[in-house]
């Protein structure tokens, strides 16, 4: 999928955006707070904190203060209609459970949609002070020590030399999704779990060449679709559908290493 541009107006917005939502959570992280369940007790743990609800306050009172026309799909408050073809999609912490243990292995995620289009994405880390971000045209890094770097994903021709990322195995709750993803675990070189939103960013930094998750949301993968495209890579469902809704998410830093694993996943 051809990703678009979107403007500068826009992007220099979407990093005002991650400055005053790093400013709400930074507080909070490795600081006793309470957690609670969205689901509640019957069903499975689904966590949020006070710093997962501010941040999202702060970004939506932003946006609707700049830009009252546009949508807005959340994590935490719901949805915004809208009345113009622009829609922010943020997930003010993806990775709690992470962020809740005191791991660095989580982030803020920014994206903008163009009618059906992911024209803007950015994965904000304010704990290491790292952002990752695309405007559609190049995909950038800010490292720790403050430098950009321009973001590309590596080569990788076969399975058998990749390395493989998923948040956990929890995620594939079928056991027709479970026996997929072992299926294609066992062809590759190495698989890791923990990542989140920031395993992506590895992944379109050429540290990562797949990436698989099932049960995901919009507001779970719409920001890193423009900066692992931009980046070089390819990032699809399963079956090769676009990744914008999310659902059975397959990421990849090289169309032959994505064909192969697709073949795996979407029989």
């Amino acid at each position: 999928m051809t990703i678009a541009a979107a403007s500068k107006a826009h992007l220099a917005f979407a990093h005002a955006l991650a400055d005053r939502s790093g400013a709400a959570i930074r507080p909070y992280f490795r600081k006793a707070l309470a957690v609670a369940s969205k689901g509640g007790r019957a069903a499975a743990f689904d966590p949020v904190t006070a710093a997962d609800r501010a941040a999202e306050r702060i970004i939506r009172k932003t946006i609707l203060t700049r830009y009252p026309n546009h949508g807005i799909v959340g994590e935490e408050y719901g949805n915004v209609a809208g009345e113009g073809r622009y829609h922010w999609v943020i997930d003010p912490i993806d990775g709690t459970r992470a962020f809740i243990m005191g791991s660095p292995m989580w982030g803020t995620l920014i994206g903008l949609i163009d009618g059906a289009r992911p024209i803007l994405g950015l994965m904000d880390q304010p704990f290491t002070t790292e952002r990752f971000w695309s405007d559609g045209r190049r995909a950038l890094w800010r490292r720790p020590d403050g430098r950009q770097l321009r973001l590309r994903t590596r080569s990788c021709a076969r399975l058998g030399d990749a390395i493989l990322s998923s948040t956990h195995p929890d995620l594939f709750g079928s056991s027709d999704e479970a026996t997929r993803f072992g299926a294609l675990k066992s062809r590759v070189l190495m698989t890791r779990y923990g990542g989140d939103c920031y395993g992506y960013c590895l992944l379109a930094a050429g540290c990562v060449d797949l990436i698989v998750e099932a049960g995901l949301k919009s507001y779970d993968i719409v920001a890193l679709i423009p900066i692992i495209e931009a980046a070089g890579g390819l990032i699809t469902t399963w079956d090769g559908a676009p990744a914008t809704a999310g659902g059975r998410i397959l990421a990849a830093g090289d169309t032959r290493v994505h064909q192969e694993a697709m073949a795996i996943l979407g029989r």
